[in-house]
Formats: structure tokens, C-alpha cells, sequence
């Protein structure tokens, strides 16, 4: 399996490698603005390191936002050129599904234990969405919302981490205490490949011509009814496509 992930829907540029039975190559750190600068050239710097150009792939894996706009735009723009270029399918994979996944990952948690992902979308407002453990992964409980801090539902048990912990100090005090977990969470390449990589074997793919941003906010204001109906058309695991 030869699948590339990249991300940039936060402030951190991540780009992730598997390729056959080679050992995964993977670079990230945050690098803001300068993400544009750098995501190409790390992309073909991965695959060197393979000894692999783009047209060996069988797949891109990209993460779709909801985030930054510029990230996300950046991000689709470059796995839709890409994707043209040498005919590989992509295989959409949200931020709050990445975050998931590690969260499953480094924490020991009961099954079917739930929790809240919750990524900071700037404008006084957060991207979440609530998953339950299952097995060694996360399953999304309902589309990803939209809303302040203090709409996100708290019933006493749920688990949360996510960046906007970190950003909303005053509120998170008061709330989910002694719950709380990882403050500095955002996507990361290496689980939107391992998310993809189980899609790639589920023949989950699309054409890149299917390919679209996950925005949420299109405009500055959206009724809750809005926030729904575009969430919802998003099929399982929060794809899009």
C-alpha cells in the first residue's frame, strides 16, 4: 500500500508516508503562513526518501478542515494537483477524525467510552464533535458542529481534548474538569494515513473531481439548522465526497 497524507488545516504543516513494507516517513511541525512554502517540497522529499515519485502512489490521503481556511484550501488545492497529475484517487479525511484517532491512540481508555473533540475555530467559536471508542478506533456519534464554547455538551462523563482547551482557559475551568486531556491537539498526517489506510482497503476512495473543502463556517453567521443540513452531508466517518 503506497498512500501519502498531508494537512495544513491548523497552523501545523504534516505530511505522512507508507509506502510497500518500508518504515513510515513522516514530517510535521508548525510552521504557520510558511506551510504553502514547504508542503510540496516535502511531499517529493518523503517520497526521495523512499526512493518513489508521486506517480508510484496509489492514493492521497488529504485532511479536508474544517480549520484554517487558507490551510484547508492549501491542502485540497495541492492533493487536487497532485491527484490530475498522475491519476491516483484521494481519500478526504476530516481533522476531528485525525484528532480522534490519536486521541484512541495514546490514552487507555475503557470501551466504548466517549468523548469530545474540540478544535479551536477561532471567532470565539469551536469545531467539535463527540466519537465513541470502539475496538481501537473512534466512531462519530453525530456530524462535526459549529458553536461557542459554552454550547458544547457537557453530561458530566464525556472525556474532551483539542486545541481549543488551550484557547478557551476561562471557560474550560469551569467545565469538563478533571476530564480534560491534551490541550495542544491538532491533525496530524500519521492518523489521517492510518484512517485512510483502512479506507483505501474498504474501497473508500474518490475521484479528485469529488474533492471539496470542509469549511462548516461558509459565512460568518449560520442558523443551527444551516450548521446541520451541511454536516450532514457528510457520509460515515465524516467524509466528504
Amino acid at each position: 500500500m503506497r498512500i501519502l497524507a498531508i494537512d495544513t488545516s491548523t497552523s501545523w504543516c504534516s505530511v505522512a508516508l507508507c509506502f510497500d513494507d518500508q518504515p513510515i516517513v513522516h514530517r510535521h511541525e508548525q510552521l504557520g503562513s510558511k506551510a504553502s512554502q514547504h508542503l510540496l517540497p516535502w511531499c517529493s522529499e518523503l517520497l526521495q526518501q523512499l526512493g518513489a515519485g508521486f506517480k508510484d502512489l496509489d492514493a492521497l490521503a488529504v485532511g479536508v478542515g474544517p480549520g484554517a481556511f487558507t490551510g484547508v484550501r492549501l491542502s485540497v488545492a495541492v492533493a487536487q494537483g497532485l491527484s490530475i497529475g498522475s491519476q491516483f484517487p484521494v481519500i478526504p479525511v476530516t481533522s476531528l477524525d485525525a484528532m480522534a484517532l490519536q486521541f484512541v491512540e495514546h490514552y487507555q481508555t475503557p470501551q466504548n467510552t466517549t468523548f469530545t473533540m474540540a478544535l479551536d475555530a477561532r471567532m470565539g467559536e469551536v469545531y467539535w464533535a463527540r466519537y465513541q471508542r470502539k475496538q481501537t478506533k473512534p466512531n462519530p456519534l453525530h456530524p462535526i458542529q459549529l458553536t461557542v464554547p459554552a454550547e458544547i455538551p457537557d453530561n458530566g462523563e464525556d472525556l474532551i481534548a483539542g486545541n481549543a482547551l488551550a484557547e478557551y482557559t476561562d471557560y474550560f475551568a469551569n467545565h469538563f474538569v478533571g476530564r480534560q486531556f491534551d490541550a495542544q491537539l491538532v491533525p496530524n498526517a500519521l492518523s489521517i494515513l492510518e484512517l485512510a489506510k483502512d479506507r483505501y482497503q474498504a474501497g473508500q476512495v474518490i475521484s479528485v473531481e469529488r474533492l471539496e473543502p470542509l469549511y462548516i463556517r461558509n459565512k460568518v453567521a449560520l442558523t443551527t439548522q444551516e450548521r446541520n443540513d451541511a454536516a450532514s452531508r457528510a457520509p460515515t466517518g465524516h467524509l466528504l465526497g
